[in-house]
């Protein structure tokens, strides 16, 4: 089996998700008891992969249990963080990007189906769920089987779920890409998935379909309460019941 790395990128605020994140970072909220990265995490390991980098920015120090947790486990830190996009998470990595085939994950998601790591990835290729439909989430044009764009917006086709995977030649291409954007203080507001858009002519990647549920981006503390009311006690300290 060819060797495989995550990189989760970890360092946002969470903003959404106040007053919750204003204490413990929107990655380590728990869901049915359990940290939302955790989910991620263990998703990757299921799909075999060798080491894990968790880019932390935003009350860092609380990732720490993660390495007690889990040996395969490496924190990087991203220390601009507040002050540029998260194409400043991937740049932080990019000394691990390109050593292998690597799966690039955003943290705050719930997997609630491990399998969807399980899948035979030859290609370079984004996650993504299709949706009828007029959209403003990121999504994705398709020419002829593979992405043509990435972009905010989009009808009746695949949205981003927040995991990506890139072989290691195209890994090595993106790390050089995403090196060269950021050296330009013009680009210090970029999604790195911008970069991306930017050099499809270069970066030959598909979709790889998930079904709905199998992979939850929870932004805000009603979504969080909508899919576990239980949540609620666990955090009752932290905001005003009345606001709900």
């Amino acid at each position: 089996m060819d060797r495989k790395i995550g990189i989760i990128m970890a360092a946002g605020i969470g903003s959404r998700m106040r007053p919750i994140t204003e204490t413990i970072p929107k990655p380590m909220v728990k869901v049915f008891g359990k940290p939302l990265i955790e989910t991620v995490i263990d998703g990757l390991l299921a799909a075999g992969v060798s080491d894990i980098y968790v880019v932390v920015g935003y009350l860092k120090e609380s990732f720490d249990t993660l390495g007690e947790k889990y040996p395969q486990i490496k924190l990087i830190v991203n220390e601009d963080y507040l002050e540029k996009n998260n194409i400043s998470s991937v740049y932080a990595a990019k000394d691990v990007l390109g050593m292998a085939d690597c799966f690039i994950c955003e943290a705050d998601l719930l997997i609630s189906d491990s399998s969807v790591f399980l899948k035979n990835l030859e290609e370079s290729c984004y996650f993504g769920k299709m949706v009828m439909g007029s959209s403003d989430d990121w999504a994705f044009e398709l020419k002829d089987g593979y992405i043509s764009s990435v972009k905010k917006g989009g009808r009746d086709t695949y949205n981003m779920v927040g995991i990506s995977y890139f072989t290691k030649p195209d890994s090595l291409i993106l790390r050089d890409k995403i090196v060269e954007a950021y050296g330009q203080e013009e680009n210090s507001s970029l999604f790195w998935d911008e970069v991306v858009d930017a050099n499809l002519q270069e970066l030959r990647l598909r979709v790889e379909s998930v079904e709905e549920g199998q992979i939850v981006e929870i932004d805000t503390v009603e979504e969080l309460l909508e899919i576990d009311p239980d949540a609620g006690g666990q955090y009752s300290g932290v905001w005003r019941e009345e606001k709900f």
